[in-house]
Parts: structure tokens; C-alpha cells; sequence
């Protein structure tokens, strides 16, 4: 009765539409679930993300889960993940890319999931990285260690979501390090986030890894940004 009564003052909305959840989904809907814009990148090594960052690093597989459109499903879910505290959605879709990526970790053999890192700062402020339960989620699924120390932000920086791409690139290549040892050679690294628009981030992540002698980098993200 209580669990009902708590159903009534606070319905169990869908995160990709906000309408009222039915007794039987779970985190998004089923319309939403039919709709999502899946970018089938793991079927395709010379894909979007892949192409990003041609020239620029030399990474050994690019891919990510979905397309993200201006107010479009996917905007809404990574949104009330990264804002809202939503942490459910995280894993829901690090479940769902892991069964995509289950078919390359044979081949690419992964060896650790490095998480994009917020600043101390930014962690505090907001209490959580909204990658973490996305994270590990494919760390459980794909069975790969899930490492959020090695790699790391040294200083704070505001969002960079209004700068364009040489901005953001500037601001990045000086934000991020690493700390190794020799157990952390001759590793490949799967570099993860949330969203990829201009990739200056996760290149400035990736040449940090790349540091670490002998290693190898490949990047996932949650969706993939249209321009």
C-alpha cells in the first residue's frame, strides 16, 4: 500500500519523453526505446567517431551508442544523467552498448575503462561523474576493470559546451595527465564519455594515456553530436 501510495505522489516518468511509465519498463519507454537512434558504429571501423579524430591521435577503435539530436531523446536521457542525478540511465545504457562492443573485445582485447575525469571541484559540486555507472556497467558486462584514478584533470575549467572546437582544443591539451607505473604499460585503454561533439576532450584524454609507453587507446561515448 505504501509502495503504491509513494507511486501516486511521485509517478515513474520516462527520462527520454517524461511520460508516465508503465508497470512493466523501466527508465525510458517503450516508444523511446523504439525510436532510439542507434549509430550501429561497432559494424563500422571507418565510422563518425572514428573519422573525428583522424590525423590527430592514432586510436584503435572509435564508436559511439547512439546519434544525439537538439531536443531529441537522447539529449533528454544524457541530460537527467548528467544533471538530474539519474544514475539508472547510466547503467541502462552502458548495459545496452556493452552487448554492441561484446563483439570487438575479442579482437580489441580491452584491457581497462578510463572514465573522462571532472576536477575535484566540479565533483564536489555536483557529487557525482556522470559516466561513472555508464562505466561500470560496461566494466560488468564486458568483464574489462573499471580505473577511474589513472587518468586525471589538473586544473578547473568551465563547461566548454559554448567554445568552438580551437578554444576548446587550447583549453584541453592542458587539462589532463596521468599518473602511471610500469603495471600500466602495455595497455590497451577504452576511453569513455558521454557525448562527442568537437572531440577536444577526449583527444586531449587520449594524448595523456598515450604517454604511458607502449599503450594503446580506443574511445566509446554515449552519443555522437550531428553538427
Amino acid at each position: 500500500m505504501l509502495k503504491n501510495l509513494i507511486n501516486l505522489l511521485y509517478p515513474k516518468l520516462c527520462n527520454g519523453c517524461n511520460s508516465l511509465l508503465l508497470k512493466n519498463e523501466y527508465t525510458i519507454c517503450s516508444a523511446c526505446i523504439h525510436d532510439l537512434p542507434y549509430t550501429n558504429h561497432h559494424k563500422l571501423e571507418d565510422n563518425d567517431t572514428t573519422k573525428k579524430f583522424y590525423g590527430i591521435i592514432p586510436i584503435e577503435f572509435g564508436g559511439s551508442l547512439f546519434y544525439f539530436h537538439q531536443k531529441g531523446i537522447v539529449q533528454n536521457l544524457v541530460h537527467n544523467l548528467k544533471y538530474r542525478n539519474k544514475q539508472e540511465i547510466g547503467t541502462y545504457l552502458g548495459k545496452l552498448h556493452a552487448n554492441e562492443l561484446k563483439v570487438l573485445t575479442e579482437s580489441k582485447k580491452f584491457t581497462e575503462i578510463i572514465p573522462v575525469p571532472l576536477h575535484p571541484k566540479r565533483l564536489k559540486e555536483r557529487g557525482y561523474n556522470q559516466i561513472t555507472t555508464y562505466g561500470m556497467a560496461l566494466s560488468t558486462e564486458l568483464n574489462i576493470p573499471y580505473n577511474p584514478t589513472l587518468l586525471f584533470r589538473n586544473r578547473y575549467s568551465k563547461t566548454q559546451t559554448k567554445k568552438d572546437r580551437e578554444k576548446r582544443k587550447e583549453v584541453s591539451n592542458s587539462l589532463f595527465d596521468v599518473t602511471f607505473s610500469e603495471k600500466d604499460h602495455n595497455q590497451h585503454f577504452l576511453l569513455i564519455d558521454d557525448v562527442i561533439t568537437s572531440g577536444a576532450t577526449l583527444e586531449a584524454c587520449a594524448k595523456a594515456l598515450l604517454k604511458i609507453p607502449n599503450s594503446k587507446v580506443s574511445i566509446v561515448t554515449i552519443a555522437y553530436t550531428l553538427s
